[in-house]
């Protein structure tokens, strides 16, 4: 059985470059050119709407890299989803780069996105792109990830039952 294997754009072929400022809810994206000028910077909220709406905002770059402070989790399952090549950059190297950018310290969504983007336009070239995982691979995720959230779940019903049982019985929970 062959499963055809999405690869990558080259490095050559780049000729945006986008930092993916994640969080749980929302995310901010700033995308340089080959010179450094912000030409697009956006804020979306993680729903279905608006990775539609990020689709949209970047259709226009086909050439377009992403770097991102993970390698793993939905918002880099869905940007490989869009054939996006994503670049994870490595948290202490994130805060080096935003460092470099402002100096002073600060530190919002919007600069997060724009150091990484920039990095990557200026040193992305020696960083290695993630590849996107063959369909079992991606399954064999989905369902680890699905049975740690059970393990977690159960943990918690127990634990719920023994201090239950503990306020009703005597003796405590029974040896549960």
């Amino acid at each position: 059985m062959h499963r055809k294997t999405k690869v990558m754009k080259e490095w050559k072929e780049i000729t945006h470059y986008a930092g993916f400022d994640w969080a749980r809810d929302h995310h901010v994206v700033v995308i340089v050119d080959q010179q450094g000028q912000i030409v697009a910077d956006f804020e979306f909220d993680h729903s279905v709407e608006g990775w539609k709406s990020f689709g949209e905002k970047t259709a226009g770059f086909a050439n377009l890299a992403v770097a991102i402070e993970t390698s793993q989790g939905a918002a880099v399952d869905q940007m490989l989803q869009r054939n996006c090549t994503v670049y994870p950059v490595n948290p202490a190297a994130a805060a080096s780069y935003r460092q470099r950018k402002v100096p002073s310290g600060s530190k919002t969504d919007h600069i997060d996105a724009w150091s990484l983007g920039d990095a990557l336009r200026v040193d992305g070239h020696g960083w290695k792109a993630l590849q996107p995982a063959d369909d079992l691979s991606t399954q064999l995720r989905l369902l680890c990830r699905d049975e740690v959230a059970l393990i977690a779940q159960r943990t918690l019903l127990v634990n719920q039952l023994q201090q239950a049982l503990g306020r009703v019985l005597p003796g405590g929970s029974g040896g549960l």
